[in-house]
């Protein structure tokens, strides 16, 4: 849940912000959901490095896949690199639209975590899938808004 808390407070604030005193740059949905999903995959690209999380999301990798901690060091790499991207013009476009499949690719993991009740344990199928479905909106808005 503290993804989705940093998400819609960095993005709300920086909106606000933006409405109240500028700069103008800041009055702009796209503009301030890429700051705010900026701060959210800082935020969860970090559990991908720091235990004990990574052994939770190197648990939640599908046994189909070959090296589950590679892949777990990839998509954390994958996180980081799209976190920057949405900071740096002219990338916020490009780097939301890889964010947007690397979501995509990785919700299967999370569907397994929850049917097998394994990896990180922050909340129901049905809610997760609501809240993938937020961070998917907010990667489209900055990359179609």
């Amino acid at each position: 849940m503290a993804p989705l808390i940093a998400l819609a407070v960095v993005t709300g604030l920086t909106r606000l912000i933006g409405w109240l005193v500028g700069p103008d740059w800041l009055d702009s949905w796209p503009h301030t959901t890429a700051l705010g999903l900026a701060v959210m995959f800082a935020l969860t690209a970090g559990a991908h490095f720091i235990q004990p999380k990574r052994g939770e999301l190197i648990a939640m990798v599908p046994p189909a896949f070959p090296n589950a901690a590679a892949m777990v060091t990839l998509t954390g790499v994958l996180e980081t690199a799209g976190a920057l991207g949405l900071l740096i013009p002219p990338f916020p476009r490009a780097a939301a639209i890889c964010l947007f499949l690397l979501l995509l690719i990785m919700f299967p993991a999370n569907v397994r975590a929850a049917k097998q009740d394994i990896g990180v344990q922050t909340m129901p199928l049905p809610l997760r899938t609501v809240v993938q479905v937020i961070f998917l909106g907010a990667c489209a808005v900055v990359a179609f808004g």
